[in-house]
């Protein structure tokens, strides 16, 4: 069995099809303050991405990946990123579009499904993220999987209700 397919979800590559899914998903405002995105993203750059996006991690230094119901309908995004294949280690991060399908473990699968990627295929050691400390879910879930808080950035989100502490975790595969 694939290290990418799940028991509800699967994880695949991105295909010139998700053009306008991964549009939707990085033009939305609402979820904008969960990363570093404060201009809206054209058709243009994001059919350029998804053709670099054939590239492979240890050139591009991250990879990109679709969340997909048993269904086929994709539900979301997960990326590593800053990898360093020296020391063994990537970022990882994730967003589940849509309200309906947060909270019914999509997200808790998809990262533990990468990580194991990340060990087995990619020989990785550790996986960090980067988590607002008021995303409670996030949080607990990250925690659930392994990870924990190693630092906390004071003041290092700035959104319109004013500035927010970023939490570091970290899990060693």
């Amino acid at each position: 069995m694939s290290l990418l397919l799940g028991k509800h979800i699967n994880l695949r590559a991105l295909e010139p099809e998700d053009l306008d899914f991964i549009f939707t998903v990085e033009n939305d405002t609402d979820s904008w303050h969960l990363g570093n995105t404060i201009t809206p993203f054209s058709k243009f750059a994001i059919k350029e991405y998804l053709e670099s996006a054939l590239l492979d991690i240890y050139t591009t230094k991250q990879l990109r990946l679709v969340i997909e119901t048993k269904a086929r309908k994709p539900i979301g995004l997960v990326d590593l990123f800053d990898f360093d294949h020296f020391h063994k280690r990537a970022g990882i991060a994730i967003i589940i579009h849509q309200e309906i399908d947060r909270q019914r473990g999509f997200g808790f699968e998809s990262i533990e499904l990468l990580a194991a990627y990340s060990k087995a295929q990619l020989q990785l050691h550790q996986l960090y993220c980067n988590i607002n400390s008021l995303n409670i879910n996030s949080i607990k879930m990250f925690e659930k999987l392994g990870f924990v808080k190693v630092g906390e950035k004071i003041d290092w989100r700035w959104s319109l209700s004013g500035y927010q502490n970023e939490l570091l975790m970290q899990k060693i595969l």
